[in-house]
């Protein structure tokens, strides 16, 4: 007698539905995932989804706040050089005010300041990875020159006044940059300016009170570059605190993932050892029939 087909059917099928349980069981098992795709779960797929996208964002963060603290730290340690230029050229100043020394002695330290104006200069065009440090957003145009045509030479910046800033992932805006023109000044104003005022007054022969006016117009300059120094420092502080926060905050949403998506490997072993024990009876019960037909079933 032939076995009824829709028993057949029903049989067959629930052996491939057995079968294909078992298959994304050992699959989950092996893999330690439980979701994979967005048909697995579509709720927990779409947040682990989000859940990257808000890690890749932390990952390119804390990528371009590595580069940009070295920037920043190129950029400090440029003005500290500035700093200790314009010390010099304050001493200088006040040697040139006492009254004391000769023409000799003038020209000689006239050489010394120009020197210093023209590292400084150096430092005002100091690049980082190809990129001038201190052109505002122009950052592949050289900020300054000198025009020593005029009296006193004339401080010419080609730079822009933008300060830019990087976007944490909490959406606070770090300053990453001092445009030139807030240093080094521009034309007849900054620490250029009043660097070459000095060297044009020493080789005239100034009074000392304009010299005195000078050393004093120098020391504000050094003030005003340990101000701005004191903002990028500030910057690359809350730089660096931000970045290792986000890092953290990173391995947490790792974690976070890792438990939505993951495997209960004790919960799968037993799950698995159920289905293939279901699919041995299955298979037990198919093959104890007798029907010539039963292979086109199980197609």
């Amino acid at each position: 007698m032939r076995a009824d087909p829709t028993y057949i059917n029903s049989l067959t099928q629930a052996l491939n539905n057995t079968a294909n349980t078992t298959n994304s069981l050992s699959s989950e098992l092996s893999s330690g995932l439980r979701v994979t795709s967005l048909s697995d779960d579509p709720i927990v797929a779409a947040e682990s989804i989000r859940l990257g996208s808000t890690m890749s964002g932390i990952d390119t963060f804390v990528a371009n706040a590595a580069t940009q603290s070295s920037m920043l730290q190129v950029t400090d340690s440029t003005l500290g050089d500035v700093v200790t230029q314009l010390t010099s050229a304050s001493t200088l100043a006040i040697e040139a005010a006492n009254g004391t020394m000769n023409s000799s002695d003038l020209k000689a330290l006239t050489q010394q300041v120009i020197g210093i104006r023209d590292q400084i200069l150096g430092l005002a065009n100091t690049s980082y990875q190809g990129r001038y440090l201190f052109a505002g957003s122009q950052g592949t145009t050289q900020p300054y020159s000198v025009d020593d045509t005029t009296v006193p030479a004339t401080a010419v910046y080609a730079g822009d006044t933008v300060t830019q800033s990087i976007e944490t992932p909490g959406g606070q805006m770090i300053q990453m940059n001092l445009p030139g023109s807030s240093i080094f000044g521009s034309g007849s104003t900054g620490t250029l300016a009043t660097l070459n005022q000095l060297i044009a007054d020493l080789q005239s022969g100034a009074d000392t009170d304009t010299l005195s006016a000078d050393s004093a117009a120098l020391n504000n300059a050094l003030s005003n570059v340990s101000t701005q120094r004191s903002v990028l420092d500030a910057s690359l502080s809350t730089l660096k605190a931000t970045s290792t926060y986000a890092q953290t905050q990173n391995a947490n949403l790792q974690a976070i993932q890792s438990t939505l998506v993951s495997a209960d490997p004790a919960a799968i072993a037993t799950q698995l050892k159920t289905n293939e024990t279901q699919y041995e009876a299955l298979l037990g019960v198919i093959s104890s029939m007798n029907s010539t037909n039963l292979f086109d079933y199980l197609k």
